[in-house]
């Protein structure tokens, strides 16, 4: 598990969100995104049947892991779908999970976005209170009006609720639907519900922000509990791989995330299910028992030699035990048994710079090259293809793979400068200096900037004369 920033930032900064939480926790939470292939593997297979039956092209879904202990989930209008950590944790089976995944791909679907709804049917009750207000005053009923003036903010919220609570019903309805046309039971998403209504009711609700963005009611569960019931696979249960899928996630996220001794406590030696060993193979090598976890995953490899996250897990550790030589072996064989996984390739790629021997460089940038194709926005990535490229004594190369790096971050400026040098040194009208003239625009620079550029550029390169005065 890895905390790899991409362009979340750019795609959140750029949303219309549907939920009210993230309007506060938006490109910041995306600061906080773990990167995962197995977690986010395993979410994908559950979840791109219920992407296709709702009608949505999964691969235009972006799944964003956000390591945060809240409870919260949220969607926005350019088809991100963000979990929390916690949320995922306080799941008790893969129904659940798949539930919520269910919900937020109802709001996606039915396009649900606070400007575009929840502030306008928040503003128009209040413009029209402050409107009564000031005729009020008018009329000769000053008391009257400033009471008028006063209630606009309450019932603009009342408004917002009243609009949030009937797309939350629209994202309920859409996404049980969704749920029973791909096979799976609705019920799951009701028992989620239904576990924490209590914390609605109570004052304590202030410690779940999915259920104040996600406002819930008895009657909001009624009906969706009809609803699935009617449904012909409401008895569907989760197969027993699901269950263990589910379990391994737990345990996955609880052992890089919590202090190693609190897994030890949670997953004890008495614990020998794959979950339970997992957990504490993971908790061993962060509490620094480096040949404990190894002997551990090598137990695992012994078990299931062809699964490619054992492998990655042997060298990571290996890898951040400073030992990048002994970890290439197995990041290569976690590439080989699935190579279209571009962290994997990334893995590889890193282990091979830090050998620090020039005959891996080759190897390191095809790495790169093809993690890049396939995710191109994984700023690591672009920031490793810019050390390989500047190691190979590669300039504009470099300088375009930094320019893509700082493009994904969505730092524009730093983008349009390292594109606008690359464009110096590539060859010109090349696929290279073509990609790094589209980043200079896409940063938001116009002609006129790349203009007045080129001037400083030649201004630059003028020899400086230096006056000579006579005696």
């Amino acid at each position: 598990m890895t905390w790899l920033p991409r362009a979340f930032s750019r795609l959140l900064a750029a949303a219309t969100v549907a939920t009210l939480t993230v309007a506060a926790a938006g490109p910041a939470s995306a600061q906080n995104a773990i990167r995962d292939t197995e977690i986010e593997g395993i979410i994908r297979e559950w979840s791109d049947p219920v992407f296709t039956a709702i009608g949505l092209e999964p691969s235009e879904i972006e799944i964003l892991l956000i390591s945060d202990n809240e409870l919260n989930a949220f969607a926005t209008q350019n088809r991100v779908l963000g979990i929390n950590t916690g949320l995922i944790l306080k799941t008790r089976n893969a129904n659940e999970l798949l539930g919520v995944i269910a919900h937020e791909a109802g709001h996606i679907k039915n396009r649900h976005t606070l400007r575009d709804g929840a502030r306008e049917a928040g503003m128009q009750p209040m413009i029209m209170s402050m409107a009564l207000g000031a005729l009020a005053i008018v009329a000769g009923a000053p008391d009257a009006g400033l009471a008028l003036l006063g209630s606009g903010q309450y019932f603009g919220t009342l408004g917002s609720l009243k609009y949030m609570t009937q797309q939350e019903g629209e994202a309920d309805n859409s996404g049980a639907h969704a749920l029973e046309a791909a096979g799976e039971s609705g019920r799951g998403l009701v028992e989620f519900f239904e576990n924490f209504r209590s914390q609605e009711v109570f004052s304590d609700a202030r410690r779940y922000p999915f259920f104040r963005s996600h406002p819930l009611s008895s009657t909001r569960i009624e009906n969706l509990r009809r609803l699935v019931m009617e449904a012909p696979h409401y008895d569907h249960v989760d197969s027993p791989e699901r269950t263990a899928e589910h379990a391994l996630i737990v345990a996955k996220i609880h052992a890089f995330m919590d202090p190693p001794n609190q897994t030890f406590r949670a997953y004890p030696e008495t614990d020998t299910t794959l979950p339970g060993r997992y957990a504490r193979a993971i908790a061993w090598y962060r509490d620094g028992q480096t040949e404990r976890a190894l002997t551990a995953v090598d137990v695992f490899l012994g078990e299931q030699p062809d699964n490619p996250y054992f492998w990655e897990l042997k060298g990571q550790i290996l890898f951040e035990e400073a030992r990048p030589a002994e970890a290439i072996a197995a990041h290569q064989r976690s590439v080989d048994l699935k190579p279209d996984a571009p962290l994997l390739r990334i893995n590889l790629a890193h282990a091979l710079l830090e050998t620090n021997d020039p005959s891996q460089l080759g190897q390191a940038v095809s790495e790169l090259q093809r993690a890049t194709a396939l995710e191109k926005d994984n700023s690591l990535a672009w920031r490793l293809l810019a050390q390989a490229y500047a190691s190979q004594g590669k300039d504009g190369e470099a300088r375009l793979a930094s320019a893509e790096y700082n493009f994904a971050l969505g730092r524009q400026d730093e983008a349009t400068r390292f594109a606008l040098r690359a464009r110096d040194i590539l060859p010109r009208g090349s696929a290279e200096w073509l990609r790094a003239m589209d980043i200079v625009f896409a940063s938001g620079a116009t002609q006129d900037d790349v203009d007045a550029a080129d001037e400083r550029y030649e201004r630059s390169r003028q020899p400086r004369v230096v006056p000579v005065h006579a005696d």
